[in-house]
């Protein structure tokens, strides 16, 4: 049972990885939207084209309050979540099954 306990491990920090990876450009998208950077820079297009999926359903439902846009706000805390929450319990149950 060790083997699948480590995999779990591996499994989670993977995931660890990915969601600090995808928090840090939300905060960047967020970051850069405050200078009003321009479009058509392909770094600016790449922030737009993996964050939108994740803020376009939270902005539906939180709309702009004062023309600041409170979705990247929601996303982290939903990023935070699954970081403390699933991470958390897999790293546990491999632990448990090493």
């Amino acid at each position: 049972m060790f083997i699948i306990g480590n995999f779990l491990i591996a499994i989670a920090q993977v995931i660890n990885i990915a969601l600090t990876l995808y928090l840090w450009t939300v905060i960047i998208r967020a970051l850069i939207s405050w200078v009003n950077p321009d479009p058509y820079n392909p770094i600016v297009t790449f922030l737009y084209r993996v964050t939108e999926p994740a803020l376009r359903p939270i902005q539906k439902f939180i709309p702009m309050a004062g023309g600041i846009d409170f979705s990247p706000v929601v996303l982290i805390l939903v990023i935070y979540f699954m970081q403390f929450f699933l991470v958390t319990s897999l790293m546990q149950i491999g632990q448990a099954l090493q």
